[in-house]
């Protein structure tokens, strides 16, 4: 997809994110007949997105108010909507939209990324990006299904039906911000009776995306369910590296082999003590080569670490993690591999936590539809995110703000309070209107103007 931007940093501003996504909107095929073309679908695409921007489910309709009582409204202004459409319009135009057209958008951000080299605080040591997978469950019901839902049948004859994604980003060691890249959807595949699953969703990511990992040196983190020896065969003939959780329950002849070795005397092991300013951690390591995940002939070998971290003091274990990888793991490097494997938890804390609890209201059912409606809405959702975190990165403006108002939710009530009363021609306006308002003295006055220079 290509852009007009005039530089590479020019393509990472508010304005710029939001034009591309005008673009994808107004290429959508409407599923409206005849006469009845009130609402364009790209006015439809950005009235929700604004939703999921600014966090406030009641957005559009403080919009219409201020659009009757002043002649002007900040969805307009903001979010170049030029006729806000009613939430029935939205989800009615909405359910026929496949998500996919929108994924574009999640590469080419990432893309722009790495271009400036915003994203090189996010390499390991040996210049890898992480990317870590978790399945999210983002909707539930026992009533409201369609054709997109997976079903659970119960013993006492109800069914549940939900959706779940499979969620993809960004991650890196001692960084707050995560990236999300585009979800894959777990959903009724054609031909095959069994459900959808989290394994079968990451082949077909992989699938598409393979490409991206090798040319970028992606390592992916995931939890034990992924840790699965056909997916990691997958994964080693595409070229991709992995570094996956991996528990004894469920890899029970790895173990075997772990012990076996440990025996033999073949086993290494590390032993560190740090002062963390109030006690002492003790974390044990140990590294095994080429244990087989699973006991069969045709099992792939892989290489295991494993960390143990207790308080001498206490003798309390803080957190005991192990993990497989096709990755030589030395004495040398296993501190380093760990931190990196256990920042996979970030797209539980920094992701899923942040969009289910902290505004998104991501598990929140703002439509359901019978189609790709509630898939979609998901999408938007995941993009008002991906905007936040390259804001907080490149946007000097909104990193003071940000930092002034501490907690993410005090910087969104304050957004929905400001855009509910007051009139803002741009977005950078608004940023300037809050420095302003919060008195912020910037370490640089000339980057109170707005986007910073990489």
């Amino acid at each position: 997809m290509s852009t007009p931007f005039e530089s590479k940093t020019d393509r990472l501003t508010f304005d710029s994110l939001i034009d591309t996504l005008k673009k994808i909107g107004t290429n959508l095929p409407d599923p409206r007949t005849g006469m009845n073309g009130q609402y364009t679908m790209k006015d439809t695409v950005l009235s929700a997105f604004s939703v999921f921007f600014t966090q406030s489910p009641s957005f559009l309709s403080f919009q219409r108010d201020m659009e009757r009582k002043k002649g002007k409204n900040n969805v307009s202004s903001l979010f170049a909507v030029f006729k806000i459409p009613t939430d029935a319009e939205i989800r009615h135009l909405m359910d026929s939209v496949d998500p996919r057209p929108f994924f574009p958008l999640f590469l080419q951000a990432f893309h722009q990324l790495v271009a400036v080299s915003a994203l090189d605080k996010y390499r390991t040591a040996q210049g890898k990006l992480l990317v870590a997978l978790d399945g999210v469950y983002y909707f539930s019901s026992k009533t409201i299904h369609c054709d997109q839902c997976r079903t659970q049948m119960h013993k006492d004859g109800t069914i549940t039906y939900s959706h779940v994604a499979l969620a993809t980003a960004v991650v890196g060691i001692d960084q707050p911000v995560v990236f999300p890249l585009p979800p894959e959807f777990l959903t009724p595949q054609d031909g095959h009776k069994k459900q959808d699953c989290e394994i079968a969703a990451a082949t077909r990511w992989l699938e598409s995306y393979a490409p991206l990992c090798k040319t970028n040196d992606i390592v992916l983190l995931a939890d034990d369910i992924f840790c699965h020896d056909p997916f990691c065969k997958q994964l080693m003939k595409a070229g991709v590296e992995f570094i996956f959780t991996c528990k004894p329950d469920s890899h029970e002849t790895l173990y075997e082999w772990v012990e076996d070795f440990e025996r033999l005397g073949t086993v290494e092991h590390l032993t560190t003590k740090k002062w963390d300013g109030k006690k002492h951690i003790i974390s044990d390591y140990r590294i095994a080569r080429q244990v087989p995940l699973r006991n069969t002939d045709d099992a792939l070998y892989l290489n295991f670490f494993e960390s143990t971290v207790h308080c001498e003091e206490t003798g309390k274990i803080l957190h005991h993690n192990a993990f497989a990888t096709p990755i030589e793991v030395s004495v040398e490097t296993v501190e380093d591999y760990t931190a990196q494997a256990r920042t996979r938890w970030k797209i539980e804390n920094e992701n899923n936590n942040t969009l289910k609890n902290q505004g998104y209201h991501f598990a929140h059912n703002f439509g359901h539809g019978k189609q790709f409606l509630s898939m979609t809405l998901l999408t938007l959702n995941l993009l008002a995110f991906l905007f936040h975190g390259i804001l907080q990165l490149m946007d000097v403006n909104y990193q003071l703000v940000r930092a002034e108002l501490g907690p993410r939710k005090a910087f969104f009530n304050d957004i929905k309070a400001l855009t509910k009363y007051l009139y803002f021609e741009s977005f950078q306006a608004l940023l300037a209107f809050m420095v302003e308002g919060l008195e912020i003295k910037p370490p640089d006055k000339k980057l109170r103007t707005g986007h910073q220079t990489l």
